[in-house]
């Protein structure tokens, strides 16, 4: 368990602020995470991670719902980093009266709630806090979630562990092609629609092809609104991928639309994937959802 490349990171903190989110993040970011794992599996597991599951990177998120192990959690922290593994822990917190608001805005009882029913919530969460008193002073780091929004936290857990040489997180961006007649993709951000292009389905010798053909790709793109369409396209899209991939979006979907999705736009999407690759914050891929249908 002391081979320097191998992390486990604690994620602990009161409920409603935001240990969820940062699992998340840590997923992203290459991390096998598990929520509320009895804290003495904990070394187990990172024992197994080294034989069996060849995982280099494990995430576990401890909150009050694992009951009376909370009070091991400390020690068990200790052991570990005695042992050589390289433990970190984050704990979040935020103010009573935000977390009260989350809680009604959830409608989700607090984990105390059914061993402490004439508790109202301030009360318990006055409880958790002394439960979770032990951890919150082995933390390396607690972070106030009360004036942060969802994406704001999700942006600062990214810059922390990127910035801290555990992984890295970037943005994929897939360009899809698709026909309308067989619905918009729903994973869809950003919809166009060339259906208003000249349709090589008409033309008796492209029609057979794909946009991947040249003929089919020259007819589509070298047409005076075909070529407009797709700089209007890269002009619109291509400013935004910096500023989606800092909010921390994992995977952006541009769709390309036309009738059948086997012609124009795939030819478009094929040229827009090449026009991105140069400048965006990350991978660029093609994708042509369908191709095979016939058009």
């Amino acid at each position: 368990m002391s081979a320097p490349s191998r992390w486990i990171f604690v994620v602990t903190g009161m409920g409603g602020a935001g240990r969820t989110t940062a699992l998340r993040v840590l997923e992203d970011l290459a991390f096998y995470c598990i929520d509320n794992l009895p804290t003495p599996l904990v070394p187990q597991l990172l024992g197994l991670s080294e034989t069996e599951l060849a995982m280099g990177r494990l995430a576990v998120g401890i909150d009050i719902r694992v009951g009376d192990f909370l009070h091991r959690t400390d020690g068990v922290i200790a052991s570990l980093r005695a042992s050589g593994a390289r433990v970190g822990v984050l704990f979040l917190d935020a103010s009573d009266e935000i977390l009260v608001r989350r809680y009604s805005e959830s409608r989700r009882p607090h984990p105390l709630a059914s061993s402490h029913p004439d508790d109202d919530i301030s009360k318990l969460l006055s409880r958790e806090r002394e439960r979770l008193a032990a951890l919150r002073a082995v933390a390396d780091r607690v972070i106030d979630t009360t004036r942060l929004t969802v994406h704001d936290l999700r942006r600062l857990l990214i810059a922390h562990f990127s910035g801290d040489a555990v992984g890295s997180l970037r943005m994929t961006t897939r360009v899809i092609s698709f026909g309308f007649k067989y619905g918009v993709p729903v994973d869809a951000d950003l919809v166009f629609d060339a259906r208003f292009l000249p349709n090589p389905h008409f033309d008796p010798a492209l029609r057979p092809h794909s946009g991947q053909n040249p003929a089919v790709s020259g007819y589509v793109l070298e047409s005076p609104d075909g070529a407009a369409f797709l700089s209007a396209i890269e002009g619109f899209v291509g400013p935004l991928l910096p500023k989606y991939a800092r909010e921390g979006k994992v995977v952006l979907t541009v769709a390309v639309g036309c009738t059948g999705g086997r012609h124009r736009s795939v030819a478009l999407a094929e040229a827009l994937g090449a026009r991105l690759r140069g400048d965006a914050p990350g991978d660029v891929q093609v994708a042509h959802r369908d191709i095979e249908r016939g058009g």
